[in-house]
C-alpha cells in the first residue's frame, strides 16, 4: 500500500474554529501533519475536504478503480446520504478496506447523530478520540492492506 485516501465532509474545513469544545482547536493541516508522521515512509496520506456530497462520492468511485484504501469522516452525510451510503459499499464490496471515523463521539450527542447509514457498510469504525480516531483508522487499513 504506497496511499491512503482521508476524506473529509461538510464543515470539516472549519476545523480549529468550529466548535472548538467538541471537535479540538486544530485544523486540517495539523491533521494532514500528525497522519504524515505516522504513516512514515512508503505511505502517502492524500487527505482532502469537500462540502458537497457528489464530489465526496467521486472520490470513493476513485478509491474502487484505483484500489486505495480509506479514511472516511463523513460528518452530517453520516446520517442520511444513501448516495454516500452506497458508494462507500461499493468500496468494500470491492475488498478495499473504508473505515469510518469521527472526532468527536455521535453517541454521546444529540439523537439524530447516533444513526449512520455508512457504519453497516464500513470496514469499521472508530469514533470519539479526537484526531487519534484517524491515527487509529490508518493502522487498521495499513494492517489491512
Amino acid at each position: 500500500m504506497t496511499r491512503v485516501l482521508v476524506l473529509n465532509g461538510p464543515n470539516l474545513g472549519r476545523l480549529g474554529s468550529r466548535e472548538p469544545d467538541v471537535y479540538g482547536s486544530q485544523d486540517l493541516s495539523a491533521l494532514r501533519v500528525l497522519l504524515a508522521e505516522e504513516a512514515g515512509d512508503g505511505v502517502e496520506i492524500d487527505l482532502r475536504q469537500t462540502d458537497d456530497e457528489a464530489e465526496l462520492v467521486h472520490w470513493l468511485y476513485e478509491a474502487v478503480d484505483s484500489r486505495i484504501p480509506v479514511i472516511l469522516n463523513p460528518a452530517a452525510f453520516t446520517h442520511y446520504s444513501y448516495a454516500l451510503r452506497d458508494a462507500a459499499a461499493l468500496v468494500t464490496k470491492a475488498g478495499v478496506p473504508l473505515v469510518e471515523v469521527h472526532i468527536s463521539n455521535p453517541h454521546a450527542r444529540e439523537a439524530f447523530r447516533h444513526n449512520s447509514v455508512i457504519s453497516g457498510v464500513a470496514s469499521g469504525v472508530i469514533a470519539g478520540f479526537g484526531f487519534e480516531s484517524y491515527v487509529l483508522a490508518l493502522a487498521a487499513v495499513r494492517r489491512a492492506g
